[in-house]
């Protein structure tokens, strides 16, 4: 047995199984055990590693050739395979509270199984075909059944696309300088087609158009999976170029346009959440600024510092955004449009999905007590150190997110005093949204517990981690 047919393979054809089980429960159930289970296997038996039970002994192999090209997961991978199959659960799971499990987990299944395997195939560039494979299935699974793919979509889908062959020329270019720049002109065009590449994958500024008209067009909680799983994978999938080429590693102007990008996104996105008036659209914002402080951090001079708080971010991030859209999919299922006129006072028809999306909403602008805070607060301290300006500009884009979630607030709370409340959410909404919240506050109250775990992600690059 090998790995990458555990954790690539299985879920994929599971994936397609699940496409005809009849009913939704079911789909629900079953995936969400199947990713608990690869998380699972990932922690008790990681690849390479022999594990005895009882008389027998049990090892999985590490690589897998498929068409003369090597898949291989290692046992550095044992981490990213964990957190990303946990997660995916947590994601299959609220489809209990929001509905769609029929699109959600059998696509998202497929995406993630993709997505690891753009982690494993060497040649490395092969990646980007696997990403592509990911992006496609995303279409079907954002798209409102019977209805004509919004621009959002189609700009998601074309920008996408576009990268892909950026950065297979990129590619192709560095193949015969992997160990340093011997020819500064290749270097130059192959340093022009990676920022090309990576600008349409990252959705930098101004390309991010697309995600507010995303969040106004498809169902906010697959929306939101989609962009917790899609920049976690690009990130990697970015860090992994870094690592492996030492005029990358050791160039300062791929700090500072890291700085200035992640910069200017972080003040655009901020400042435009401020004053939206539609609660979907100030998530896509708030979903700009993540990006926007991943980029950040690695421009970080310790790269180490700067991967450990690229990866800290991931699980405080996936548990707001799921809090976060799932509150506003309980709203919008009500209400049929997100926009201020329509949810007004719908804090007393579905007071706990307005909490979720407040309290999300506050998560991610870094208040205190919440999980976004400590590592935030790091970040800043570290961007302190650097320029008071950029540390200036993190604080401005923060109070735009605070200000959007107060305006928010008051929206869903403006309604006649006469009005009656109530609760209106089913017990599954409401004890998924209460789980969240409290799991967000737990892990900003003991940061510690995941320091363990999450520490040692950066170990999976052989250059940057060390």
């Amino acid at each position: 047995m090998s790995a990458p047919l555990v954790w690539i393979a299985f879920p994929f054809v599971v994936s397609i199984l699940l496409l005809v089980l009849p009913r939704e429960r079911w789909i629900t159930y079953l995936g969400t055990l199947v990713s608990l289970t690869l998380a699972g296997m990932a922690y008790w038996l990681p690849p390479d590693t022999a594990q005895r039970f009882g008389p027998f002994s049990l090892r999985i192999d590490s690589t897998f050739t498929l068409l003369g090209r090597v898949i291989s997961l290692t046992s550095r991978d044992q981490v990213i395979l964990i957190l990303v199959y946990a997660v995916s659960a947590f994601w299959f799971f609220g489809t209990i509270a929001t509905g769609q499990a029929r699109r959600i987990v059998p696509l998202g299944l497929a995406i993630i199984s993709l997505l690891v395997a753009s982690l494993t195939v060497e040649p490395f560039l092969y990646a980007a075909l696997f990403i592509e494979g990911a992006v496609l299935l995303a279409v079907p699974l954002l798209a409102e059944p019977g209805q004509k793919p919004g621009r959002g979509l189609l700009r998601f889908l074309i920008y996408q696309t576009f990268a892909m062959p950026f950065i297979l020329m990129a590619g192709f270019l560095l193949s015969g300088v992997e160990a340093g720049s011997a020819d500064i002109a290749i270097v130059a065009q192959a340093g022009l087609l990676l920022g090309l590449g990576f600008a349409f994958l990252f959705s930098v500024f101004p390309l991010y158009t697309w995600i507010p008209m995303l969040l106004q067009e498809s169902l906010p909680y697959a929306a939101g999976f989609i962009l917790t799983i899609f920049p976690a994978f690009t990130l990697i999938f970015g860090v992994n170029f870094i690592d492996r080429y030492s005029w990358l590693r050791d160039s300062v102007e791929l700090s500072n346009g890291l700085r200035l990008v992640g910069l200017l996104m972080l003040i655009t996105a901020g400042f435009w959440a401020a004053f939206q008036r539609h609660l979907g659209r100030i998530f896509a914002y708030a979903s700009v600024v993540e990006t926007g402080m991943s980029l950040l951090a690695m421009s970080l001079p310790d790269r180490q510092v700067g991967l450990q708080i690229v990866f800290f971010l991931l699980v405080p991030r996936a548990l707001a955004y799921g809090v976060w859209t799932m509150g506003l999919s309980i709203i919008k299922a009500t209400a049929l449009d997100l926009k201020f006129s329509n949810v007004k006072g719908m804090a007393r028809r579905l007071p706990l999905a307005s909490i979720g999306v407040i309290l999300a909403n506050l998560a991610l602008a870094g208040i205190p007590l919440f999980a976004s805070f400590p590592v935030r607060q790091s970040l800043w301290e570290k961007l302190a150190v650097q320029s008071l300006t950029a540390a200036s500009l993190f604080g401005f884009a923060s109070l735009g997110l605070v200000f959007a979630a107060l305006r928010s607030l008051a929206v869903l709370t403006m309604a006649p005093e006469q009005t009656l409340w109530q609760m209106a959410e089913s017990w599954s909404q409401r004890v998924l949204i209460l789980a969240g919240v409290v799991s967000m506050l737990v892990l900003g109250l003991y940061p510690q517990w995941a320091k363990p775990f999450l520490a040692s992600l950066p170990s999976m690059f052989e250059l940057l981690g060390k």
